[in-house]
């Protein structure tokens, strides 16, 4: 099943709505480019195939 195409700027538009907020009309080409990087890099990290049995690695601690 092929997943829907994504619509930064209506996305924008309904999440600034939402939420109350306002974005310049100025910076919206802005927002919907950083939204749409957003998506992909997230579409990236989806995709990325780990098996069941992987462990989330420890906690990086500086100094030691």
């Amino acid at each position: 099943m092929t997943e829907p195409a994504f619509d930064a700027e209506s996305h924008v538009r309904a999440m600034t709505a939402s939420l109350g907020l306002t974005v310049e009309p100025a910076w919206m080409p802005e927002v919907v480019a950083h939204l749409a990087a957003i998506r992909a890099a997230a579409q990236l990290v989806e995709r990325f195939a780990l098996a069941d049995e992987a462990e989330p690695a420890p906690i990086f601690e500086a100094g030691r």
